[in-house]
């Protein structure tokens, strides 16, 4: 091929090709979200009412609570599984930070398990070493669209009598052995941010098979008991009220959204195949996990550079990724770095979520919690090597788009050795 454009040669996407934006804005989410518009119920209306119901159905869960965000669902999974201050919970250093905030949301601990390369995601292998008479959860992420590999996680959770709970925000549709995710484990979060699968701009679920389990993490939605039982908000725990309730608006482009699901994720693992076709054999480059019993639900197309080629080269992981961003940009390219190693962030190396050092110098939590970033040697890396943009393969975009998308990947890695790169 010709000269990198980062080089001064022509870019590989040419300007008549322009990627979409996800979602896709039809006429029938427009007609939805005026249907909540024009009615009277605002703050959690009758299309929230449909939104949790049919979501439970299309998921395969008995109960749902649409929430304002993936977040705050996850914080009422951590309280459904009756996890509090100074019980920990095992979760993977490589996620977005809010597998890992939710647990300090309720007080407990986050205790990170490194993760495997291939998948990205917590490494079965290495859960019990991190098991202490604290440990109450697992907090699993199936991240990038693709479920864990939950069996071996399912049998140490019963053997040490753990919650398991799924972090399912980017992974609506996702297959683990024919089963979707989110009906795996006690409790499951989704989200509705307006970059995964199923959006609603912004809000999320919280789901589960468990009535009691239901009420306990509803609770933390309300402040005690406040009011009578007849207004059917008749909650009597002890702990603090968040307002996490879902507006009508939102539910209602979520409904819209919804009711389109199968065959927007179907289009999205038709191009998410479609470049992993295009991408074969292509030298250094690291493609993204997906398998027959963890398919992709097309959420996100993943690169990744051989680290072996780096340290060939004599560059840091670092350094390269960040050459290869900045290449790809010039070919016509959007990508980013994928930074989120979760124990590298402040709130972990000082152990002070609020103040005071809390909750780690809370009286309930074990003072020998350790977050040295030379525990997590495979999640480094893949924080190193990783790049991502979740639009470009993803519907209205079709297969101009991904072969453009691929050519120029092609490109920049063919000529990866001119490629500019710190040390």
């Amino acid at each position: 091929m010709a000269k990198l454009a980062i080089n001064g040669g022509t870019k590989a996407v040419p300007d008549g090709v322009q990627f979409q934006m996800w979602p896709q804005i039809t006429k029938e989410d427009e007609e939805m979200v005026l249907a909540s518009l024009r009615q009277d119920q605002h703050a959690s209306g009758p299309h929230v009412r449909m939104l949790q119901e049919e979501f439970a159905a299309w998921n395969g869960n008995r109960f749902c609570m649409a929430t304002n965000g993936g977040t705050s669902a996850l914080h009422l999974c951590v309280a459904a599984c009756g996890i509090g201050p100074g019980d920990e919970v095992i979760t993977t250093a490589l996620s977005w930070t809010s597998s890992a905030t939710c647990i300090l949301h309720h007080n407990a601990i986050p205790i990170f398990v490194d993760c495997d390369w291939d998948a990205m995601h917590i490494d079965p292998d290495r859960i019990e070493a991190a098991i202490t008479p604290k440990t109450r959860g697992i907090l699993v992420v199936h991240y990038w669209g693709v479920a864990c590999d939950m069996d071996p996680i399912l049998e140490i959770a019963k053997i040490h009598g753990l919650a398991v709970i799924e972090d399912a925000c980017q992974a609506h549709g996702a297959l683990y052995k024919g089963q979707k995710v989110g009906t795996l484990g006690d409790v499951a979060a989704f989200s509705l941010n307006q970059n995964k699968n199923l959006t609603g701009g912004e809000g999320g679920f919280f789901v589960t098979d468990d009535e009691e389990t239901f009420i306990r993490g509803k609770a933390v939605t309300s402040f005690s008991d406040m009011r009578p039982p007849e207004a059917g908000r008749d909650y009597h725990d002890y702990g603090l009220g968040w307002m996490y309730r879902m507006s009508d608006l939102n539910a209602a482009f979520a409904l819209s959204q919804l009711r389109k699901l199968d065959r927007t994720n179907a289009w999205a693992q038709e191009n998410w195949h479609l470049l992993d076709e295009q991408l074969a054999d292509t030298a250094h480059l690291v493609r993204p996990f997906s398998s027959p019993d963890r398919p992709t639900n097309g959420y996100a197309y993943v690169l990744r550079t051989d680290p072996e080629y780096a340290r060939a080269r004599g560059v840091s992981l670092g350094a390269l990724s960040d050459g290869v961003v900045a290449a790809l940009q010039a070919e016509g390219v959007s990508v980013s770095r994928a930074r989120w190693l979760l124990p590298a962030h402040a709130v972990f190396q000082a152990k002070d979520a609020y103040g005071g050092g809390y909750p780690w110098s809370a009286e309930h939590t074990r003072p020998d919690i350790s977050y040295e970033l030379d525990q997590y040697p495979v999640a480094q890396d893949c924080v190193d090597t990783c790049l991502w943009k979740v639009y470009n393969h993803r519907p209205p975009n079709g297969s101009e788009q991904i072969k453009a998308l691929a050519k120029a990947v092609r490109k920049v890695y063919e000529h990866l050795d001119e490629v500019p790169a710190g040390g």
